[in-house]
């Protein structure tokens, strides 16, 4: 029997009817599904997120790396979320609707292993690319490390970054763009397949180990471009006529050489691409003029997408100049926060670019992928109904995408657009928004760098005949597993099942446990775990005014990781302390140092949805007051070691160069409020980590920490290279990464002394730290004891080495 795809008819209808009911024809065999279209609107978003609006993929992956489930159920789990996605999409009238945007993991990683760029220690043997080795690269393994990840531009979301070489041999090894296309289209859905654009895809790579870091990524491009041909002519094979390459580097400052490569692979890719749509998406920032110049002009492209919220300078270059004939997809539905759409200046925006480009031509669109933000805001039955007002989520997101394209078309929903005025002069006029004392007390920092009163050689001499710390001391970053079980309890507590004395006292014996665990393990500065807190940002924004939070505002971080970012609607401040009863408790359990945990002022703002009618710097002076409040209360309760986590430091570094030493210079001037006031003897240390800081250590070493501990091993000792080749010395402590805890792969003591010998060589041993990449949180009991193990014990032979070589 012949089996026929199921047809989509079109009759340009803006309404969709299925009839699931309708039995097919018994002897052909066709799935009946229709979708008529009255009148399609010109709509397209970027990407969707693919977590789920509970976090379905999370719990599928962990439940099929854990053995719970096998590979055909994590399929089905992730099938459905796709289908559920699309028909979503469509639902809301979406015309353009992308595909190849759902991941298991990252859609850098999936173009690894679409052009077969697997490392060789994966012992990959051609082929399609299968679970085992794909989750090796995401993860490591027992037996070898993962790839390096680092953040995705200056969002929040990370990436398997690509290691490349003269010795990478490149193979169609992963048709998965080409499946979901199909997927869709058996659906009755024809989508916009997306794909990480092959110059872009380069220049996020770096070379493999071994390979000179002068070596030119670029000069692989003509050993990928046959591999994207490939995948166009499958695409175009299975009636494909659209396709977006996502090209997002274009944003970035680029010399003429690598502006060049994309003349270069467009221009091959012409032929090819004959007969398709293609998009080129850019998003982030402002384009560049020249990159501007380039992109409108490169070969074979029928569309170009523009982040007009990051980038509105680019709308001057728009309409200056915009080749005509070609789409423009404007992306002013903003895909990184959360905040309602003010309708009336985007579609005044739309009408100003509908007179450059015409009105065939011109697309509504989101400014990148809403990966960056919450799923859905009909899932929070806990935020007040002004507050949500205020509010759209990605699927509220859509409807503005569609509402925006329906007023274009002179369809204007004068019902939708007289509530979204109406909640936007809700926010503006609303009492809640506004603290006077907190307005007062941020206008007074100006004037002041907010440095402590020693230098920190003097502040180093004075901690260390107060703590009498061994040589390369060790510690941990802050958090240690969270249990199912102590998950429970803190749910529990929450929704007032339990007390809250049978609450303290589980929390109680939880970080009693894990100072016993130190102290048998011999690390000399302890923590207390953290097992209290949900999130390192979550946890302080629910102590803080001017915080909201979400039951399900889930957004991915990274693989299985997400996070719920609160929401900045107010001015900050503190009502009480946050950490202190913790902190003293923990303290009160052991003679050795106990540090109390904060996370830092920079990262807060950079990990939240924060409030967009006030500037970002203004916010981030508001929490430095609050976090400094915190410091002062802790040392007066005797906590003589305090961090001061700024995980997220580098990651608001703005793309282009031109706009990075304004933010560096409130975001470090944040951190030094914090402890400005602090004792000479109270260590103050801070914490970095996935990022590439090498290019802003300068901007490290004026935060003026007294230790800093900062992720250098998943990233192949990246970190030491700026005191070995830059010659950069660093007069204070320091603690590069051991080894990477976002991997189950237990690190043997021969393999830490070996990192610890390489930190020697650049950095000098009074200042040498030794811990792990991060915090422990993610990781399970059995994988936490032999690695810290491992990791004291190499420290103690470090210390007998110095002796030794006395």
């Amino acid at each position: 029997m012949r089996q026929i795809s199921p047809t989509l008819i079109s009759f340009h209808s803006s309404l969709s009817f299925s009839f699931p009911n309708l039995p097919a024809n018994p002897r052909l065999q066709i799935p009946v599904r229709f979708r008529f279209h009255i009148r399609s609107m010109a709509s397209h978003v970027v990407g969707y997120p693919r977590i789920g609006p509970k976090r379905e993929l999370k719990f599928a992956l962990e439940s099929f790396w854990d053995g719970k489930s096998n590979a055909e159920e994590l399929h089905k789990v992730a099938s459905d979320l796709r289908v559920s996605i699309w028909k979503q999409m469509a639902d809301a009238g979406i015309k353009y609707i992308p595909s190849n945007t759902f991941s298991y993991y990252d859609q850098v990683l999936d173009t690894t292993a679409m052009l077969g760029a697997v490392p060789s220690r994966y012992g990959w043997s051609g082929g399609e690319v299968g679970f085992d080795v794909y989750f090796s690269m995401a993860r490591g393994n027992a037996s070898v490390p993962a790839m390096e990840m680092t953040k995705w531009f200056d969002t929040n979301y990370h990436y398997i970054v690509p290691e490349l070489g003269l010795e990478t041999e490149f193979s169609y090894a992963s048709r998965k763009a080409v499946q979901e296309y199909k997927e869709a289209r058996a659906l009755g859905i024809d989508t916009v397949p997306v794909l990480v654009g092959p110059v872009s895809y380069l220049l996020l790579s770096k070379p493999a180990k071994g390979v000179g870091e002068s070596f030119s990524l670029l000069s692989l491009l003509d050993k990928i471009l046959p591999i994207y041909k490939e995948v166009v002519a499958e695409l175009k094979a299975a009636g494909a006529s659209w396709i977006q390459f996502d090209e997002p580097t274009l944003v970035m400052d680029l010399d003429s050489h690598k502006l060049h490569a994309f003349t270069h692979a467009y221009k091959e890719l012409e032929s090819s691409v004959s007969g398709l749509n293609v998009l080129i998406e850019t998003y982030f920032a402002d384009l560049p003029a020249d990159a501007y110049n380039t992109v409108t002009a490169l070969k074979g492209v029928t569309a170009i997408g523009f982040d007009l919220v990051r980038g509105s300078n680019t709308l001057d270059l728009i309409k200056n100049r915009y080749p005509p004939g070609k789409y423009l997809f404007a992306g002013v539905v903003d895909g990184r926060n959360i905040w309602a759409n003010d309708l009336d200046a985007s579609l005044s925006t739309l009408q100003a670019l509908e007179g450059v480009v015409g009105k065939d031509k011109l697309v509504v669109s989101t400014s990148c992928s809403l990966l960056h933000t919450a799923v859905d805001l009909v899932n929070e039955t806990k935020l007040d109904e002004e507050l949500k007002s205020w509010l759209a989520f990605a699927a509220q997101k859509l409807l503005e995408v569609n509402g925006l394209a329906k007023a274009l078309s002179g369809q204007k929903d004068e019902a939708f657009y007289s509530a979204n005025a109406a909640a936007h002069a809700s926010r503006r006029s609303s009492p809640r928004v506004t603290d006077e004392d907190v307005q007062i007390a941020t206008a007074a920092l100006k004037g002041s760098d907010h440095r402590r009163a020693t230098n920190v050689s003097a502040r180093l001499e004075a901690q260390h005949e107060k703590l009498n710390l061994p040589i390369i001391p060790t510690t941990t970053i802050g958090s240690f597993p969270q249990t199912l079980e102590l998950r429970k309890i803190r749910r529990e507590y929450k929704a007032s099942t339990i007390s809250e004395e049978d609450y303290v006292k589980a929390i109680k014996e939880e970080i009693e446990a894990v100072v016993k665990l130190q102290e048998e393990l011999d690390i000399d500065v302890l923590v207390h775990g953290e097992p209290e807190r949900n999130d390192m940002v979550e946890y302080f924004g629910e102590q803080l005014s001017g915080f909201a939070f979400t039951v399900n505002g889930w957004v991915q971080s990274y693989g299985s990781r997400c996070v719920k970012p609160p929401i900045i609607y107010s001015d900050v401040s503190r009502p009480k302390s946050m950490t202190v009863f913790w902190s003293k408790l923990a303290q009160s359990m052991t003679q050795r140092p106990m540090k109390g945990m904060l996370t830092g002022p920079v990262t807060i703002l950079n990990w939240s949805f924060v409030r967009n009618d006030q500037p970002r710097n203004e916010t981030c002076y508001q929490i430095a007051l609050a976090i400094k409040n915190e410091v002062e209360d802790l040392e007066k309760a005797g906590i003589g070691v305090i961090q001061i986590d700024e995980a997220a430091l580098r990651e608001g570094l703005p793309l282009r160069k031109s706009e990075q030493q304004f933010y560096l210079d409130w975001a470090v001037h944040s951190f030094r409020i914090t402890n400005s006031a602090v004792q000479d003897t109270t260590q103050i240390h801070t914490h970095m980590c996935y990022s590439n800081f090498n290019d802003i250590i300068d901007s490290i070493i004026d935060m003026d920490a007294d230790v800093i501990t900062i992720e250098n091993s998943r990233s192949d000792e990246k970190l030491l290279s700026v005191f070995r080749e830059g010659g950069v010395k660093y007069g204070a402590g320091m603690g590069p990464g051991v080894y990477d805890i976002h991997s189950p792969r237990i690190p043997s003591t021969e393999e830490i002394v070996d990192r610890v010998n390489k930190m020697l060589t650049v950095l000098d041993s009074k200042f040498l730290w030794v811990n792990p990449d991060c915090g422990l949180k993610t990781r399970k009991y059995s994988e936490v004891k032999p690695a810290l193990s491992n990791m004291v014990a190499a420290a103690k032979l470090a210390r007998i080495n110095l002796a030794a070589n006395k």
